[in-house]
C-alpha cells in the first residue's frame, strides 16, 4: 500500500514537472515569436496529454503491479489538485470541456501506467 502511494505521488510530480517544463518553453516561443496563444493551442493540449500519460507510465513503473489502480489513482490525484487549485484559487469549478479533459487524463494516465507496470522488472 505505501508503495502504491509513493508511485501515485511520484507520478503526480513527474506530470508537475512535465507540465513546468513544457509551459516554460512555450512561453519563451509565444514571447520571442509572432505565434499567439491561439495558434499554439493544439500543441498546449497535448503537451498536457503527454505528460499524463508519463505520470502514469512513471507511476506503473515504480508501483511494479496494479496499473490499472495506479493510474486511476495517479490521474484522480492530479485532477484533484486542479480542481482545489480552481475552486480555492479563483472560486470557480470544472466547466462541461473540462470534465471531459480529465476524463481524457483519467484514460491516458491508466494506459500510461499499465505500460509502466509491463515494462517495469520483476522483483526479486
Amino acid at each position: 500500500m505505501k508503495l502504491m502511494a509513493t508511485s501515485m505521488f511520484k507520478g503526480v510530480i513527474a506530470i508537475i514537472a512535465t507540465i513546468l517544463i513544457a509551459s516554460l518553453l512555450l512561453s519563451l516561443l509565444l514571447r520571442f515569436t509572432s505565434m499567439t496563444e491561439e495558434s499554439v493551442k493544439w500543441v498546449i493540449i497535448g503537451c498536457s496529454f503527454l505528460a499524463l500519460f508519463i505520470g502514469g507510465f512513471l507511476s506503473g513503473r515504480k508501483g511494479k503491479e496494479r496499473g490499472l489502480i495506479l493510474g486511476t489513482g495517479t490521474a484522480l490525484l492530479f485532477s484533484l489538485l486542479v480542481f482545489f487549485v480552481k475552486y480555492l484559487g479563483y472560486h470557480t469549478t470544472f466547466s462541461a470541456e473540462q470534465y471531459m479533459y480529465h476524463g481524457i487524463f483519467l484514460v491516458l494516465c491508466i494506459i500510461g501506467a499499465l505500460f509502466g507496470v509491463n515494462t517495469s522488472r520483476p522483483s526479486s
